[in-house]
């Protein structure tokens, strides 16, 4: 390594706070990450360390953006708002402000959707509500292309992110973005009782705790984005009872959950006579993160 990424290495490891919500990121991979996009070829923490490095050494303007971009990061920025990417599903997506950052413990319920969504046959529906940047939505596209896949959120600037990141996937002709409050924007005779999978990655961080998350979060990510309300449940209650409307008999409901919510949501869902089976998926530390369940 030259001496310039040696240097930089050692002030990212010194000072650099990760969270553990984006295990992707060490202070090599914010590096790498950070190097190509001064070299103008930005892109993911992910992607960063599979591509092999530019020269950039004997630029000194490309010298002097990385040590900007290297500054904005310890200062507490977040990497994907630097860089303006973020990977999800083996998706290199555009990231920004407006939206909230994918997370890779989304994967964990996105992998069971497409899972889900392969085993319907012919022209499977899908809606992705609370839909961000879209990372749900394409990623279920892009696993079965055969399905109709719709996202909805209330946010405009969020839905404006996903209309790129279909231009930048080539999907933009694929997948039909509506605005509006959860499964609203999808609430007409053609839909109803159709849906055979609502997916959802929802806000669910109580209303008090928001504020005083980690700053990288707080100060940077939208508050909407993770303001599940004073119990934060308010949206997770809303999908369970409002996704019967929508689904086939025999569709499913596939939501992520905050830790400690998994087992009540699940017992929830289990009383609830609209559902016949309810799943509950695990992460790597045994604490459940997403719950899937069958239209009775």
């Amino acid at each position: 390594m030259s001496v310039l990424f040696e240097g930089m290495l050692s002030r990212l490891t010194d000072g650099l706070q990760v969270l553990p919500d984006k295990p992707e990121e060490t202070p090599e991979s914010a590096l790498r990450a950070l190097w190509h996009t001064a070299a103008g070829r930005p892109c993911s923490a992910h992607v960063a360390m599979r591509r092999p490095l530019p020269a950039i050494e004997a630029s000194p303007a490309a010298v002097t953006v990385l040590e900007r971009l290297v500054q904005r990061r310890l200062l507490g920025e977040p990497l994907a708002y630097i860089t303006g990417r973020q990977n999800f599903m083996g998706l290199e997506m555009l990231s920004a402000p407006g939206a909230l950052i994918p997370r890779a413990e989304t994967e964990l319920m996105a992998r069971a959707a497409v899972d889900l969504l392969d085993g319907v046959p012919g022209e499977p529906l899908a809606l992705d509500v609370c839909t961000g940047s879209g990372n749900v939505a394409y990623a279920m596209a892009w696993g079965v292309p055969r399905a109709r896949v719709m996202g909805g959120d209330i946010s405009e600037e969020a839905l404006a992110l996903a209309g790129e990141n279909g231009r930048l996937l080539g999907m933009q002709e694929r997948l039909e973005f509506r605005r509006g409050d959860l499964l609203a924007p999808f609430d007409e005779p053609d839909l109803t009782g159709r849906v055979d999978l609502i997916t959802s990655a929802p806000p669910y961080i109580q209303s008090g705790k928001v504020g005083v998350m980690a700053p990288e979060i707080a100060s940077h990510e939208p508050r909407e984005a993770f303001d599940g309300g004073p119990l934060g449940v308010t949206l997770l209650i809303r999908l369970v009872e409002e996704s019967p409307r929508m689904l086939r008999s025999g569709g499913w409901l596939a939501f992520e959950v905050g830790k400690g919510q998994g087992p009540a949501m699940s017992r929830r869902l289990q009383r609830d006579t609209n559902y016949a089976e309810v799943r509950e998926l695990s992460d790597a530390e045994g604490v459940v993160r997403a719950l899937l369940a069958r239209r009775a």
